[in-house]
């Protein structure tokens, strides 16, 4: 099993930055791809970005040119930079893991953009 924690979330104003984290625990060695989502009320839940354990890097349309997806191998954390927020980017954010066939999901960090 895999363990995620997500933090980082808040509230900021439209053009700000935020930096999530992601800590992930367990049987780390068995995930093949890392990634964020995010869901805004009303609607389901999309992608935001995706780290494969190769290290490549998958965005959304939306976000490409403003978020960053990291990962420090060293402290079993991912994180999700975000620049240049606007308000459509508010939505709980949740952090995600694939391995072995199966899933994990944080408990979600709310982001929240005010304009």
């Amino acid at each position: 099993q895999v363990r995620l924690v997500e933090s980082g979330g808040g509230l900021v104003q439209a053009g700000g930055s935020l930096r999530l984290s992601c800590a992930a625990s367990g049987s780390i060695f068995s995930i093949n791809i890392m990634g964020w989502y995010r869901q805004a009320p009303g609607k389901q839940r999309e992608l935001v970005a995706t780290f494969t354990s190769s290290g490549n890097t998958n965005y959304a349309d939306s976000v490409k040119g403003r978020f960053t997806i990291s990962r420090d191998n060293a402290k079993n954390t991912m994180y999700l930079q975000m620049n240049s927020l606007k308000p459509e980017d508010t939505a709980v954010y949740y952090c995600n893991a694939i391995f072995l066939g199966s899933a994990s999901w944080g408990q979600g960090t709310q982001v929240t953009v005010s304009s």
